[in-house]
């Protein structure tokens, strides 16, 4: 059957609105020029509110994992002793990171599918007896679909050390709360593929007064991803050090309109409810969720198929309605397949992917699942109108 769309509900990349498109495709100015400046701190100062900061957040060309490792770079030395709450692919991969720079790594290993509870911290920290420099964790779990309790992660930081908290916010910032200074985090990084509904390219950094001083003082080698160039260069010039990437720039004001037209608190209900939707029909289908609703993510969810089904079931939703999925990592490779429902998603997609995953177990186990998930998503959706 000829289907014209391809429909992406991968948790990054993610859709892009048309507005966004058509405000990238704006002529290229050069980024030394007098409108860039402008242009810069209007970005920086209307993503505060997006990522709960006291400070304008610094823009770096690249990709989330770019944001990871200046995090890590600009604040450890190699012997550094960090925390790192491992609980899927990317605690693992943050853990990595700074090893990577010679920091000595304190590896809390959370079962994956399973949050980090704030006692576990607390216990992990006292009973190491070590003077800490940093502890590093991830909001949302991209790989496991998994909430992190960040702000008592984050309480439990302070209370027990003068360790550093930082913080992974790369496939939730733009979808869900963040208050920076409330819940104790210096550093809060995200990337632009997620819920900020841009293309990959950049890297958001946001840093408390606390972790400036910290990264001013901070001898590791950087170069590119060196903070205090960023810092200088925007305080002084309102600009960056190296050359940006002008036209996703663009499309991150118009991404900052469309925030604040819908007004913040309007996003992450919008995001609760795509999530409650999706996780909802998915049990009508009685098809097992790899989390409990308690830690489950507004802006991915992870779906665990009996009989080793997740790679058939993510093949013909791709084949035959071109609905692209994600699949497992590392140890959920081919145990599960994951929704993203973030930034530039409606009550209308959920419904379209929950279509397309009654008409697949259909096909696959032959049960009678038409109708069953959409109208129970629809339910939900009705509940909230």
């Amino acid at each position: 059957m000829f289907l014209d769309n391809e429909y992406l509900f991968t948790p990054g990349p993610t859709p892009i609105p048309d507005r966004v498109n058509v405000a990238m495709s704006k002529p290229m100015i050069g980024h030394r020029s007098a409108a860039f400046p402008a242009l810069l701190e209007d970005v920086s100062t209307r993503l505060q509110p997006v990522f709960g900061s006291d400070n304008p957040v610094c823009i770096i060309s690249g990709s989330g994992t770019g944001a990871l490792e200046t995090a890590a770079v600009n604040t450890i030395e190699p012997g550094d002793d960090v925390v790192v709450i491992v609980g899927g692919a990317f605690g693992d991969r943050f853990a990595k990171i700074c090893e990577a720079h010679g920091a000595n790594v304190h590896r809390l290993e959370v079962e994956w599918g399973k949050a980090c509870q704030p006692e576990q911290l607390e216990d992990f920290i006292k009973t190491a007896n070590t003077s800490f420099k940093a502890v590093f964790a991830t909001y949302c779990e991209t790989s496991t679909a998994v909430i992190h309790p960040i702000k008592e992660l984050g309480e439990v930081t302070k209370r027990v050390s003068d360790a550093l908290f930082i913080v992974d916010g790369v496939s939730c910032i733009g979808g869900v709360p963040a208050d920076m200074a409330g819940w104790n985090i210096d550093i809060l990084v995200s990337g632009s593929q997620k819920a900020l509904m841009l293309p990959p390219g950049l890297a958001f950094v946001a840093v408390s007064d606390h972790a400036k001083d910290v990264i001013k003082n901070n001898k590791s080698n950087r170069f590119f991803f060196d903070l205090n160039r960023y810092f200088d260069s925007y305080d002084q010039k309102r600009s960056t050090p190296f050359t940006p990437a002008v036209s996703l720039i663009y499309g991150a004001q118009e991404v900052c309109q469309m925030i604040e037209e819908e007004g913040m608190e309007n996003v992450i209900k919008r995001h609760e409810l795509l999530k409650t939707m999706t996780r909802e029909g998915v049990k009508a289908l009685d098809i097992p969720l790899l989390t409990s609703d308690d830690v489950a993510s507004p802006t991915v969810t992870a779906v665990k198929p009996e009989n080793g089904k997740a790679n058939e079931m993510k093949k013909m939703m791709l084949d035959q309605y071109r609905i692209s999925l994600a699949g497992g990592q590392q140890k959920l490779s081919g145990e599960i397949f994951r929704i993203g429902h973030m930034g530039y998603c409606t009550p209308f997609d959920v419904l379209t992917v929950l279509g397309a995953l009654e008409m697949t177990i259909k096909a696959i186990e032959g049960k009678d699942t038409l109708g069953v998930a959409t109208r129970r998503a629809q339910e939900v959706w009705a509940e909230h109108v």
